[in-house]
């Protein structure tokens, strides 16, 4: 919910996807739904606000472009979906937290990049499974999962195509790189160098070569 939700999900690191096993699909729906339900939505300078605006109507117009993609195909909604015109949310650029469940991996809905607060959940048959879907966009910023086995954990690190990658960070999931401890880059269309910001080989891309040459 934090890596969704978090700055209204317009974080390039924000969890777009969640790909759940089968077998515990049920249990986490109802979990993740009920602390979405929870978030306060209004003006972020109150403390008690998790959620406030979209940066500006563009915002507002892709929200209402995947609530239409969500509404016409055969998923659900799960909770969400409004744009908020009521009381004191009326003069704002408000959207409600979005779950959605039960579109295929080549629904556009899990294909694009929204940048708003709109989550899609799949589901998958243990991990090469959900290693096979999780792998399947163009995109390859970040990345987590949750495992008590840590060879699953080994097998996600080692088969993930991210940049960033992250595993049981309950704080955040996909998101919340520390500055000067976790190198920050992606993989595939989400960069043209596949060199992480703050790693080993991010500076020398600010640099030029020179060969010098003295014949006597």
């Amino acid at each position: 919910m934090r890596a969704a939700f978090g700055y209204g999900g317009q974080k390039c690191s924000a969890t777009s996807r969640v790909i759940v096993d089968r077998r515990i699909k049920r249990q986490f729906l109802a979990r993740l739904v009920e602390e979405t339900k929870k978030i306060r939505i209004g003006d972020p300078v109150d403390r008690e606000v998790f959620h406030g605006p979209v940066i500006n109507e563009d915002a507002v117009e892709k929200y209402r472009s995947a609530v239409r993609l969500a509404k016409r195909g055969r998923g659900k909604v799960l909770c969400g979906g409004r744009v908020l015109t009521d009381g004191a949310l009326r003069n704002g650029l408000f959207v409600e937290p979005t779950i959605v469940d039960g579109f295929p991996p080549s629904h556009r809905i899990n294909q694009e990049e929204f940048f708003v607060p709109f989550l899609s959940v799949l589901e998958a048959d243990g991990l090469d499974e959900a290693l096979t879907r999780a792998n399947g966009v163009e995109y390859g910023l970040t990345a987590g999962i949750f495992s008590e086995d840590p060879q699953e954990v080994q097998r996600f690190f080692d088969g993930i195509q991210a940049g960033v990658a992250y595993a049981n960070r309950s704080g955040g999931a996909t998101t919340g790189a520390v500055v000067g401890v976790q190198p920050f880059g992606g993989w595939k269309a989400t960069t043209i160098t596949n060199k992480a910001a703050g790693g080993d080989y991010y500076l020398q891309q600010f640099l030029r070569e020179q060969s010098q040459t003295t014949y006597s």
